[in-house]
């Protein structure tokens, strides 16, 4: 890879070899020396409390140097545009530019027009992809599950909104998992599955859980939709929200996961999050192993 913009189109030895790599730097650490001399700037145009941590934490431990871009205090704010920012970081040196947009494509957008050879990581735009989430996903579910193919997988949640379940879709049907359920309200759907590959859609989360492997609950994107499409919590909380009676219908094993951050008691309850199924803060410690898998592929010469 030169840039990762989306997993659409990585196929499941190209995942399966970034998850490996992964799981090693878990296992084994990583020479502190990987990416010595290297430059990683963080870009992110929306908050974050996980990913950009993570990716931070990920160069370092590599021996890269990292800098934080601080759009509050950059030319940005004085009518900057976003290429001609783009030119000016690239003019010093820089190897990984890991974008976070609310635009869907901005990050492709830079990777077409950057003038040398940075590596652009897509770290979230608008709804589009989030590319290393739906890694770090594949990665927790596969630590207690190597036999993917077998799983039954539920995503419950604001799926339309939810650039998370559509890079989770993607890499969990190139690593043949051939179950998927995407369960949400109506509104909350996506209006097409051309990108959810191998997915079916409910609106009935009793039914949808029922059996499942895995369930994936998503926060409500409150910020990506008109307020008339916010649902009263209460009763969101009802028909979707995960507690112990809906968790008891799935199989007597199943992990819980969360991209973060948790709205707790509206899609899912303390209980849960808190409880013996969950894998919130493995995918947390995924997360640095992925991106320093991530940042590894793209930034050093194949042996």
């Amino acid at each position: 890879m030169h840039h990762l913009l989306t997993l659409e189109h990585l196929d499941r030895t190209a995942i399966t070899g970034l998850l490996d790599r992964a799981e090693g730097f878990r296992r084994d650490g990583a020479p502190r020396d990987l990416l010595l001399g290297r430059t990683v700037l963080t870009l992110f145009f929306e908050h974050s409390t996980r990913t950009r941590t993570s990716f931070v934490l990920a160069a370092k431990r590599l021996g890269a140097d990292n800098v934080n871009f601080d759009l509050s205090h950059s030319s940005t704010s004085k009518g900057e545009s976003l290429l001609d920012t783009l030119h000016t970081l690239e003019a010093m040196g820089l190897d990984a530019l890991v974008v976070r947009h609310n635009e869907n494509g901005m990050p492709k957008y830079l990777a077409d027009h950057a003038t040398t050879n940075v590596a652009v990581v897509n770290a979230g735009d608008g709804t589009h992809a989030h590319p290393t989430q739906g890694l770090l996903d594949a990665l927790t579910i596969r630590q207690r599950r190597p036999d993917l193919e077998n799983l039954r997988i539920t995503i419950c949640g604001d799926i339309r909104h939810s650039r998370v379940a559509r890079s989770d879709a993607q890499a969990l049907h190139a690593l043949g998992v051939n179950d998927i359920r995407l369960c949400a309200p109506a509104a909350m759907l996506p209006q097409t599955l051309s990108e959810f590959p191998g997915c079916a859609t409910s609106e009935d989360f009793d039914a949808a859980i029922g059996g499942s492997d895995v369930v994936i609950m998503l926060r409500i994107q409150k910020e990506r939709m008109a307020a008339a499409q916010f649902p009263n919590a209460a009763d969101y909380h009802a028909r979707y929200g995960l507690d112990a009676r809906r968790l008891a219908l799935a199989a007597t094993d199943c992990q819980v996961l969360h991209p973060g951050p948790i709205n707790r008691g509206i899609e899912i309850a303390a209980e849960v999050a808190d409880g013996p199924q969950s894998r919130i803060l493995d995918q947390v410690a995924n997360g640095v192993a992925v991106r320093m898998a991530v940042l590894t592929d793209l930034l050093t010469p194949p042996a």
